[in-house]
């Protein structure tokens, strides 16, 4: 079942929240607090915490509902394509919180509002704050899921069959390291021949970046390059 008509364009306006504090903080980047010591509310670190992990939740209750007849690798593809920073960042523009941010004039200058990062993150924070505002993942799974059904079918296709190997390896040089990443693996032990199960383990100058586990050495390799992928996003690198 596609995700959606590619031709489809997107009518959706932001939910009300009961409690505007919560939807001030999410829309409150750290730079903007920095630069306002009298300023006493938080900024909106921690709910972009929660709403990553409802999206994480939310995109695959939604992947699996759509599409019964992928199995577990295809979904993980498709699940990192449709929350990556830069649809999530198109997200945000769509409801217009690029309008609504508040930023430090240091983030402001460095094209805050159409930075991806910033984007995606406050968009997380939206999400987190609106779960919270309304204790009801109903409404916050319908106000996602047509997020989600605005996605053309091709560009999820499109952005899940790039090979989370060569995703983790452009990071890299775009982050300056002349390292390759290179990927220790081997056959879990006590996996039956027929049946073998590999833990890859990826690193850069010595250094872990994330480990998987598939059923080849391939997909374990692959796996680890996704486990890289997703622990920088969440320490904010990408």
């Amino acid at each position: 079942m596609p995700l959606t008509n590619p031709t489809k364009e997107i009518q959706m306006t932001l939910p009300e929240f009961n409690n505007d504090k919560l939807l001030r903080q999410a829309l409150t980047h750290r730079s903007y607090v920095n630069e306002n010591p009298t300023f006493r509310e938080e900024d909106n670190e921690r709910l972009e915490f929660l709403g990553d992990a409802l999206l994480t939740f939310l995109s695959g209750e939604y992947l699996y509902q759509r599409h019964p007849e992928m199995g577990e690798d295809q979904l993980t593809r498709r699940r990192s394509a449709l929350v990556d920073e830069k649809q999530l960042a198109r997200f945000a523009t769509e409801i217009s919180l690029d309008l609504k941010m508040r930023l430090g004039k240091g983030a402001l200058r460095e094209g805050g509002i159409t930075n991806p990062n910033l984007l995606s993150s406050t968009f997380e924070a939206f999400v987190g704050a609106y779960y919270l505002d309304t204790q009801d993942m109903d409404k916050v799974r319908s106000f996602v899921w047509k997020l989600f059904d605005s996605v053309p079918e091709n560009v999820v296709e499109t952005r899940s069959t790039v090979d989370s190997k060569n995703r983790f390896q452009e990071w890299v040089q775009t982050n300056g390291d002349t390292t390759p990443p290179k990927y220790a693996t081997v056959q879990v032990q006590g996996t039956p021949p027929h049946a073998p199960e590999f833990l890859a383990k990826v690193y850069v100058a010595e250094k872990l970046y994330g480990e998987g586990k598939g059923k080849s050495k391939k997909d374990a390799e692959k796996n680890a390059a996704e486990d890289a992928l997703a622990r920088l996003k969440k320490r904010g690198p990408i």
